[in-house]
């Protein structure tokens, strides 16, 4: 029995593996373009990085995909940028 428990942990890890770097490049893809389409408005008339955008990203790097993709999905569709395929 023990055996069969072994063995299924095992052929589950792969699935689970692919399915982490699957989130990690949609998140890595979000996070260009909203690197790209969302701003916050700056000094001298200019525009700076949103704030949010990098804490999401830094979410997306640390591996938090169930926090940052949600959030990063939301503000794209809020400005209109059509979302990459999953």
């Amino acid at each position: 029995m023990k055996r069969y428990l072994t063995f299924a942990l095992l052929a589950a890890f792969p699935i689970a593996a692919a399915a982490q770097s699957d989130d990690k490049a949609y998140c890595d893809a979000l996070g260009a373009l909203a690197s790209r389409y969302i701003r916050s408005a700056g000094g001298d008339g200019g525009s700076a990085p949103d704030l949010n955008v990098l804490g999401a990203i830094t979410d997306c790097n640390k591996g938090r995909y169930d926090k940052s993709i949600p959030y990063l999905e939301r503000r794209l569709r809020g400005v209109g940028v059509t979302l990459p395929p999953r």
